[in-house]
């Protein structure tokens, strides 16, 4: 049974850290208007595109970022929901606990940005 509420709990977190992701914090950096000019701001600052950008050298201009921050907000919520969900299931004291969260966190974060960075360098989006 606890293990079920656990599976439950990851489903409704990356449900819901997808939406507040993708809905609250990256869509409105990359379709803010600015007021005076009603044109779109120059470079949106996420985090994850500046990493990708200055490790896999990718040009800015050719990136579509609706499909990047898409994926961002994918990738950001499943992150978070299996970390969670692995340390929920995991009978260990506590301080154990948040040091299996800490790198399943990492060695996710890294991976996946690392996979999706190669990918849009086979895209063609590089300088």
């Amino acid at each position: 049974m606890e293990t079920q509420i656990s599976i439950i709990a990851g489903v409704v977190a990356f449900f819901l850290v997808l939406i507040v992701d993708y809905g609250l914090i990256l869509w409105p950096k990359v379709h803010s208007k600015n007021k005076k000019n009603k044109k779109r701001k120059k470079d949106p600052v996420i985090m994850e595109l500046q990493f990708l950008q200055k490790k896999f050298n990718l040009d800015l201009f050719k990136v579509d970022l609706d499909y990047v921050i898409k994926w961002f907000a994918f990738f950001n919520a499943f992150i978070i929901a299996v970390t969670s969900t692995v340390v929920m299931l995991i009978p260990w004291p506590m301080i154990f606990q948040f040091m299996l969260g800490f790198v399943i966190l990492l060695g996710l974060t890294y991976s996946i940005y690392e996979l999706f960075g190669r990918h849009l360098v086979k895209k063609g989006w590089t300088r």
